[in-house]
């Protein structure tokens, strides 16, 4: 455990930041599966629906660091032609 002062609010500060960053990690992975599950159930309707929902989330994650914006954008790319493949 820390002892000095600014050690102690760094360890703070970083709990704190891995709590958010896990809860958008679970999001993002969550949004993900649900649009792989509907496009495997053929129901492209609902998926396409959830497409700018996806984005929106790789979008700030990849502006916050949570991800890198290549990993974005490839992961947008191949959900995108995902949901356009299976019509």
């Amino acid at each position: 455990m820390p002892i000095i002062k600014s050690a102690k609010k760094a360890l703070r500060q970083s709990i704190k930041r891995k709590v958010h960053n896990v809860r958008k990690t679970k999001k993002l992975k969550n949004l993900l599966k649900e649009v792989k599950f509907l496009v495997s159930e053929n129901k492209i309707e609902q998926a396409k629906k959830l497409l700018p929902q996806v984005y929106k989330v790789l979008d700030k994650a990849a502006k916050t660091g949570l991800i890198k914006k290549n990993t974005a954008s490839r992961k947008k790319s191949k959900i995108t032609k995902l949901i356009s493949k299976s019509r």
